[in-house]
Formats: C-alpha cells, sequence, structure tokens
C-alpha cells in the first residue's frame, strides 16, 4: 500500500509561524513549533527534504462571511515564498477561521496550565494543528474544492 505523501501545516503570523505536521498515515497531527517567517520557511523545507511532506496547507484568513480581506493580503507574500522555498510540495490552502479560538479551547479542555497556554507560539502551533486536521478531515469526507492559492 503506497502511503500518500505527509502532510504540514502553517498558521502564519508577521512574527510568529506556526508549524504542524501530520502523521505518515494522515489520521492526526502533531505541533512542531513556531518560527519567524523566515526560519518557517527553512523549517518546512527541511520538512519536505528529510520527512517527505509533499503537502503544505497554509491558514487562508478569511473574513467571517467568506471574503477575502485585508488578512489575506499579509499571508499572500508567505505563501509565494514558500512556494520557492519547497518546490516539492504543494502548498494548498484551507479556510483558518476560528482555528486560533478552536485551538486555546483544545489546549484548555487537554489541561495545558494558564502559563504555558500564555507562552509565545504555544497557541500559533496548536492552530497549526487544528488547520491541519480541518484539510486531513476534508481529505477523507470525500472530494472539496481546493484552493491552491496565488501564484
Amino acid at each position: 500500500m503506497d502511503l500518500p505523501p505527509r502532510a504540514a501545516g502553517v498558521d502564519y503570523g508577521a512574527r510568529r509561524v506556526g508549524v504542524a505536521l501530520a502523521d505518515p498515515l494522515r489520521l492526526t497531527t502533531r505541533p512542531v513549533g513556531t518560527f519567524a517567517p523566515g526560519e518557517a520557511l527553512a523549517e518546512l523545507a527541511r520538512l519536505v527534504e528529510e520527512e517527505g511532506v509533499g503537502v503544505i496547507v497554509v491558514g487562508w484568513p478569511l473574513t467571517d462571511d467568506g471574503a477575502e480581506g485585508h488578512a489575506v493580503d499579509r499571508v499572500r507574500p508567505f505563501v509565494g515564498r514558500l512556494r520557492k522555498a519547497a518546490p516539492g510540495a504543494e502548498v494548498v490552502l484551507q479556510d483558518e477561521r476560528e482555528s486560533s479560538r478552536r485551538a486555546l479551547r483544545g489546549l484548555v479542555e487537554a489541561g495545558v496550565p494558564k502559563k504555558r497556554r500564555r507562552r509565545k507560539g504555544t497557541l500559533d502551533a496548536a492552530a497549526a494543528c487544528v488547520i491541519l486536521q480541518d484539510w486531513l478531515d476534508e481529505q477523507r469526507s470525500g472530494p472539496s474544492e481546493q484552493r491552491s492559492g496565488p501564484e
């Protein structure tokens, strides 16, 4: 049985970028860490090269009504740099609405202490897991409209 390539998830922020990785069967996710944007590009390129990542799922910050707002304009250049840094991977965009809120709720439910939840990056890496898990779940539930993002 050939496994699909591994997938990584990204929660982009101007200061910090959360990165997550799916298991080889694409069932679960785990946080990899939080990086400055340039370091995140290098880490994602490493994951493509060393971990067999073939799909990078980037959180796409749509507005509440599903439109592309100003936040998309901040992520778009990162997506372009990511395609150059990791040309061996497909970059797809995933609606990230509510991902940070859901990640925080998950951290609370998992019993992560408030002090740790407040550490820079904990929430960003958890949000990357939520974004990636949403995409994985959509892949299993059947065909959906997938965005490959700006060129």
